[in-house]
């Protein structure tokens, strides 16, 4: 399986009164990671919506957090398929600091749910993307 790895530095805006980094930015910081995976893959999601008609959408997470991030801290967020439905994808995502690959700091597993841009309603994924992402997992 192929893991991309997207840097993050950690601003004080992520950050609660303490300087820990709050719980749910860890999700925005996972979504900037499928984001830029999916990029690398060459599917920009502007294009897909408007070229394909499809956008994507959570359907599900888990999460488990482990040890906190702090302000100014150099992430490395990790994202990986690790299923390939006909209309969703499964990611598994690590959040660990920048040159200690050993300590994650939060884990997640994350499906992404392919939805028809105009209904909202689930559709496949187009053939083209699958064959991709087919060779990433």
């Amino acid at each position: 399986m192929n893991e991309f790895l997207w840097p993050v530095r950690v601003y004080y805006e992520d950050t609660d009164s303490g300087g820990v980094v709050y719980y749910a930015n860890y999700l925005r910081f996972m979504e900037r990671a499928r984001t830029e995976y999916l990029r690398s893959l060459g599917f920009e999601q502007d294009v897909l919506a408007r070229d394909e008609g499809i956008i994507f959408a959570v359907r599900s997470v888990s999460a488990e957090y482990h040890k906190p991030a702090r302000f100014n801290d150099l992430l490395e967020v990790s994202a990986e398929i690790t299923d390939l439905g006909k209309a969703s994808v499964s990611f598994a995502q690590r959040v660990r600091r920048a040159g200690d690959e050993d300590v994650t700091l939060c884990a997640a597993i994350v499906r992404i749910a392919c939805l028809d841009a105009a209904s909202l309603r689930p559709r496949a994924i187009p053939a083209s993307m699958l064959g991709e992402l087919s060779r990433e997992c």
